[in-house]
């Protein structure tokens, strides 16, 4: 069979109506990236550097800093290329790789907090079987499988898109490769893989959210049994952070893939917030409430020379 697919290279057309904004955009955007990389930096450092973090929590929320350094790194320094003046191209196997990391990352994010939510669940719930349950190996087996999963969903999405014919236009309405922007450059009917792309896309998170809000269920009715104010505000306190994260990366998914009519603008601007803006607060979301977080990052801080010792 002839292959259709003649397109080597597409342009990046950037976020809708942001002409002669590049500059203004380039000089938040670039303050943003440096910011996430930094924080998630530090907060690795300070779990690593710590004994006293090394946990299953805190293990999950090592992986979770380097997904949120990784995830932004999948379309950031493409966009700051072209806004800082330079080509828009980018290549076939490039704009593949964008897609596929972007939602492998994204998944793996996905499944990193649910694990994190039955991590809770257990600590709260099951507090004196916590360590059989949540052992080494378990663990292990536990961060393995988010990217497992994550990769076989990634490559599934990314198989989906890339096995259509593009041979015609070639300019991504958009700042970065993504499937619905994708899809409509394809050279056949590809009504059929939206809907399929679309349940595979929503039912992901939806079965995520979903196992979270179970897992938080059992954890609040926990809490409300628990007789003293102090340990019920320990253990909120535990999970508040978390529900945060929760909802700042889920909440641009809902507004991105399930809204009836698709918005360019809005879509763009809540996929900024969601590559750049939530990967740069997961680390003061996880550190500002946790004296043990503080702590240590105070350590690798002295460490380093940035503050005085006490």
């Amino acid at each position: 069979m002839r292959n259709l697919s003649v397109v080597t290279e597409f342009i990046l057309l950037g976020i809708p109506h942001t002409k002669d904004m590049e500059s203004m955009l380039f000089v938040l955007f670039l303050g943003f990236y440096i910011f996430t990389l930094l924080g998630n930096l530090l907060i690795l450092l300070a779990i690593v550097s710590s004994t006293r973090l090394h946990t299953p929590m805190y293990f999950f929320l090592c992986q979770l800093s380097v997904c949120d350094i990784f995830f932004p790194s999948v379309s950031s320094p493409k966009m700051l290329f072209y806004l800082s003046g330079n080509s828009r191209v980018i290549s076939y196997a490039g704009c593949a790789s964008q897609l596929f990391f972007y939602h492998f990352l994204g998944c793996t994010e996905c499944f990193l907090y649910t694990v994190m939510a039955y991590d809770r669940f257990v600590a709260i719930c099951y507090p004196l079987r916590y360590t059989v349950i949540m052992s080494h190996r378990a663990c292990a087996i536990l961060a393995v499988g988010t990217s497992f999963f994550g990769c076989i969903q990634a490559t599934f999405l990314t198989a989906l898109t890339f096995q259509l014919p593009y041979c015609g236009a070639n300019e991504v309405d958009y700042f970065f490769c993504d499937i619905p922007v994708m899809l409509k450059l394809a050279c056949a009917d590809t009504s059929a893989l939206e809907m399929v792309g679309f349940i595979s896309v929503g039912l992901m998170p939806l079965s995520c959210f979903l196992l979270i809000l179970t897992s938080y269920s059992y954890i609040v009715c926990s809490i409300l049994q628990i007789r003293s104010t102090e340990g019920r505000r320990r253990a909120f306190s535990t999970c508040s952070a978390h529900l945060t994260a929760i909802l700042l990366s889920f909440m641009p998914v809902v507004l991105i893939y399930l809204q009836p009519t698709p918005n360019p603008w809005l879509n763009a601007t809540v996929q900024i917030l969601n590559n750049l803006v939530t990967p740069m607060l997961n680390p003061l979301i996880y550190s500002l409430r946790n004296k043990e977080v503080k702590s240590s990052l105070r350590n690798v801080l002295q460490q380093v020379a940035f503050l005085p010792g006490n």
